[in-house]
């Protein structure tokens, strides 16, 4: 685990976020890497599979001063990248019971709470907005790892986290109670430090 107060260089990346320079008033910004991040789920079918499924394009950003114990996120999912690993079944979760992806094609979260528990742990709450609907989630980061990347030579964060939803609070009532309500959450991801991020971005992590 590196320090986080590199002589002051804007050169940092961090799994919530940022790192401030020594002496600086402002937490640094971070991108999340699409490739590398994939929001999933699971949930039983009737009672006798697991189902999986993961949405494949992921756009969003952080911030993080670990020094004051402050972060924010704010992330963007585009609905028809979802992937159970069945075309068929994609796209009957595209329908209005399940996700109404021709009216509602994002699903969004946006922080509103970030808990540091020592300096790999951590309790995220959000609000998340599906089908027009924002609720409350929580998510347990179990694991944040950030170092130089050896691929770019530039400060990378890793990080697991996972929780739970009522997919009923958002209107997704596709085969209740025939499937359960209550899907798992899991989340893999890594973001990579942005030097001169947009007014608008700062702004939006606020």
């Amino acid at each position: 685990m590196s320090h986080d107060h590199p002589k002051c260089t804007p050169s940092w990346i961090a799994l919530l976020g940022l790192v401030l320079c020594i002496g600086s008033a402002h937490a640094a910004i971070y991108r999340l890497n699409p490739p590398h991040t994939f929001p999933q789920f699971e949930i039983r079918h009737l009672v006798f599979s697991l189902i999986h499924g993961q949405f494949n394009k992921t756009r969003g950003y952080l911030r993080l001063n670990r020094r004051t114990g402050q972060a924010a996120v704010v992330a963007k999912i585009w609905v028809r990248s979802l992937d159970t690993g069945y075309a068929p079944r994609d796209h009957d979760l595209m329908a209005k019971p399940f996700f109404y992806a021709k009216r509602y094609p994002y699903l969004f979260f946006r922080s509103t709470r970030v808990v540091f528990h020592g300096r790999r742990q951590a309790t995220l709450t959000g609000i998340l907005t599906m089908r027009g609907v924002s609720h409350r989630v929580v998510l347990q980061v179990t694991r944040i790892h950030c170092a130089i990347s050896p691929l770019n030579q530039k400060r990378v964060c890793g990080f697991d986290a996972q929780g739970s939803l009522e997919r009923s609070w958002f209107g997704v009532d596709g085969f209740l109670p025939m499937l359960p309500d209550r899907v798992r959450l899991i989340l893999n991801a890594d973001a990579v430090i942005v030097r001169h991020p947009a007014m608008a971005v700062r702004k939006e992590l606020r």
